[in-house]
Parts: C-alpha cells; sequence; structure tokens
C-alpha cells in the first residue's frame, strides 16, 4: 500500500485558525519579540498557479495548483502535495506552518511547505493524473529544488506521481536529481521503513506517553480512528508490543471486538477487499462509527481526519491518552475540555512526525548516494522520536502547559533562536 502523510481535509473550523490559536498561546509563552512573532505567523512565499490540461476527451481543463512554503530558516521546505477537490489556500498555509513546527520539534533541518491541486484524481484516468503532476512541477519549476522546498506525497498522490516529479525536474535540469522529492518508490531512491514510518512514530510516542503514565501496554486496550497507512501501522506496531486493539474504523464503518482485534488478518482483509474494511466479519460493525472515539479504551488514536474530536465530543472521550496519528485531529476549541478531563494528548506536531523523519533519511542517503537497511533507519527514527518526546515532556513539566502546547513552545523556540542567531532578514 502506498505511502500517504496523514492529513486533514476542509471541516467546519478552519485549520489555519485553529493552528494560530495553539501558536499564539505558545508565543505568549516564550514572550516572543514582535518582529519574531510577525516573521513566524506569516509564511515565507505563497505560488498560486494556473494548469492548463488536455483531458483523454481532447478538451482542455484548466486546474488551479498551490505551494506555500512556510519558513525557510532552519533549512529547504519540506511538505506534501496533496491533489483533491477541496484544495484551498488557508488549508494549505496551516499544513506548512504544521511542517515547520513539526520539522522543529524532532530537529531535522527543514522548514515548512505544502501543496496542492484542486482535483478530483478518483475521476481522473492515470494519464490526466501524470500530466497535471508534470504540469505542476514545471509551473513550480523555480520553487522545488533538492536546497530550496522538498515535496512528498500527500492525500491524493503517492510513490508513482513522485516518480513523474522526479523524472519531470530531472529533464528540465539536464541530470537525475533524486533528492528534489522524497517518498519515492524504492528503485527510484526510496528509503526503506517510508511506508510505516509515520505508524511507527505514534507506536513510540505512545509508548513513551505510557510509561510516563504508568499504563502497562501488556493490560492496555486501544481504539484506531482511521485505518490506511498510518491507522493501520499503528495498530499493527502497537498490537505487537502488547496493546489489545478492541476497535479500528475507515470511512465505510467502525469496528469493534472486546477480545481484541487480529491486526494483520484486518489488514489481509482490507488490502483483497478494495482498500476498505467494509464486511469485516472479525468485529462486530459499530451502529455509529463516531462511538469509537468515546469507547473506554486506555489509549485513542485518531488517525483518520482533521476536526473528529471537538467540544461536541471531548467531553465523552474516556480514553487516559490520545497519540494523533492524523493532522489536526482535535479542534482547537476541545483542547480545554481534554486539558481539564486530565487526558494526555500526543500531539500532531510530535506524534506523527516519524513520516517526515524517514523523509530526511530519504533525502540524506539520495544525496550520499548510499542506501541504509530498515534495521538502520528504524533504530535511528526511533531515537529521534523518543528524544522530541522527552524534549516536549520537558517542556510540559517547565512551562506547566499540555503536551499540544508544550510541543509548539519547543519548535517555536528553536526556529525563533535560529531566526535571531542568522540575524533577521
Amino acid at each position: 500500500m502506498a505511502y500517504l502523510e496523514p492529513a486533514p481535509i476542509k471541516d467546519k473550523e478552519n485549520p489555519l485558525e485553529s493552528m494560530m490559536e495553539r501558536f499564539n498561546i505558545a508565543a505568549e509563552k516564550l514572550g516572543l519579540s514582535d518582529e519574531v512573532y510577525n516573521v513566524l505567523k506569516n509564511p515565507a512565499k505563497q505560488v498560486i498557479v494556473s494548469l492548463p490540461i488536455t483531458m483523454d476527451n481532447g478538451k482542455i481543463q484548466v486546474f488551479e495548483g498551490i505551494r506555500v512554503i512556510h519558513s525557510n530558516i532552519l533549512g529547504p521546505a519540506k511538505g506534501g502535495i496533496r491533489f483533491a477537490p477541496d484544495v484551498h489556500l488557508d488549508e494549505v498555509r496551516a499544513l506548512a506552518a504544521w511542517m515547520t513546527w513539526k520539522c522543529a520539534v524532532v530537529d531535522i533541518p527543514y522548514g515548512g511547505g505544502k501543496g496542492g491541486v484542486r482535483c478530483n484524481p478518483r475521476e481522473m484516468s492515470k494519464g490526466e493524473i501524470e500530466r497535471l503532476m508534470r504540469a505542476y512541477t514545471m509551473a513550480m519549476i523555480d520553487v522545488f529544488g533538492p536546497d530550496k522546498d522538498i515535496p512528498a506525497p500527500d492525500m491524493g498522490t503517492g510513490p508513482r506521481e513522485m516518480a513523474w516529479l522526479m523524472d519531470e525536474y530531472s529533464k528540465a535540469h539536464g541530470m537525475t536529481v533524486p533528492a528534489v522529492v522524497t517518498g519515492k518508490p524504492l528503485v527510484l531512491g526510496g528509503s526503506l521503513g517510508r511506508t510505516e514510518a509515520t505508524g511507527r512514530g505514534v507506536m513510540v510516542s505512545a509508548l513513551a506517553a505510557m510509561q510516563k503514565l504508568k499504563i502497562n501496554p501488556f493490560q492496555a486496550t486501544c481504539a484506531v480512528q482511521g485505518f490506511g497507512n498510518v491507522g493501520s501501522w499503528a495498530a499493527r506496531l502497537l498490537e505487537e508490543r502488547g496493546l489489545k486493539v478492541v476497535a479500528i474504523s475507515d470511512h465505510t464503518g467502525a469496528f469493534y471486538n472486546e477480545k481484541g482485534i487480529n491486526i494483520i488478518e484486518a489488514i489481509e482483509y482490507r488490502d483483497a477487499n478494495n482498500g476498505v474494511l467494509e464486511g469485516y466479519k472479525g468485529a462486530d460493525k459499530m451502529e455509529n462509527p463516531g462511538d469509537l472515539l468515546t469507547l473506554e479504551v486506555d489509549v485513542l488514536v485518531p488517525a483518520a481526519v482533521e476536526d473528529v474530536i471537538t467540544i461536541a465530543n471531548a467531553d465523552r472521550i474516556k480514553a487516559k491518552l490520545i497519540v494523533e496519528g492524523a493532522n489536526g485531529p482535535t479542534s482547537a476549541k476541545a483542547d480545554a475540555i481534554l486539558n481539564e478531563k486530565g487526558i494526555m494528548a500526543v500531539p500532531d506536531i510530535l506524534a506523527n512526525a516519524g513520516g517526515v523523519t524517514v523523509s530526511y533519511f530519504e533525502w540524506v542517503q539520495n544525496r550520499l548516494g548510499y542506501k541504509w537497511t530498515a534495521d538502520r533507519v528504524n533504530r535511528r527514527s526511533d531515537r529521534i522520536m523518543k528524544d522530541a518526546f522527552d524534549h516536549v515532556y520537558e517542556a510540559s513539566v517547565k512551562y506547566n502547559v499540555p503536551m499540544r502546547i508544550a510541543a509548539y513552545i519547543v519548535a517555536i523556540d528553536k526556529v525563533a533562536k535560529t531566526y535571531t542567531f542568522r540575524g533577521g532578514f
């Protein structure tokens, strides 16, 4: 199954406003100067392009493409490209900012970027998608670059699209440039360990948090919302480490088994069933899929879409620990309710940063011209994720704030200090 970065979709709450609420709290705690605050809250570059594409029926259709670079203070921008019908500028700006904080939290030398094309790839042929990706690449030829802006897969794109991007960029430069993009097929310079990287990071974050909360993984239960790449890998790896996964879900429904779900069997069923859980017999189908979020479990992993934990259901959540596999699954307004209930939430910019960490490893390997083993990738990724968790936890204690705000504090402090040392612009 192709790797996809966890990515929020447009919902009732504006994702940019949601991100800025957390940013503002952290900035106030740090006492940021007006200069640094204004630099960090605004994207460094926003590019919007029109992409005329010849469709299979011979007609020309014009698509809108976006690329936002939020920051390049720590290094080249890093972030996915999504093909989706609801792509809009505010969402892309929020995602680009999230990538800045995510890279800073795990201490890798990248800034944040994000891109998208407003289209519906489910209704397009392979040839139409290829022409669109190549046109988008050419439109962004001066934006992308191994030392400037390094895209990756996101919703609606995968290794195939990244291969086309690399090829188009390479042809324009007269040489093969594998380091311009990550998430590529293995034969084109992709990294071992990339597919499971985000789910693995969720697992490492969950175990680190459980240790702080004194939850024994061999006696713990878990529910995972979202059974795509991130959710299924997180569920599989958590199960391997002793947790009993009692509930899983995707867009076709939620499934519950109090005795525990066999995750390997569920993955095999999904893969043989057009990628969906519909009809799965290893658990009972829940009448209301949203009830998965309020189950009596120790660990809840929202790994589907944005804003699923809101003021409408936050007070009914019974999990002791939330580990966010998706970007923005908890709305800003729900934070206060979870904090009041004493629920620890390992935030998205920390918990799902395993994906960008291994993307960084892919870029490093491409620059070196040398492949690492899967064991080396996993070992180094696990260490980075564990160190990042420890730093955020220390900040949480130091500033007496929830983990989410602590993660923003760690990230913003790093970027702000780097900006100051560089002397501003």
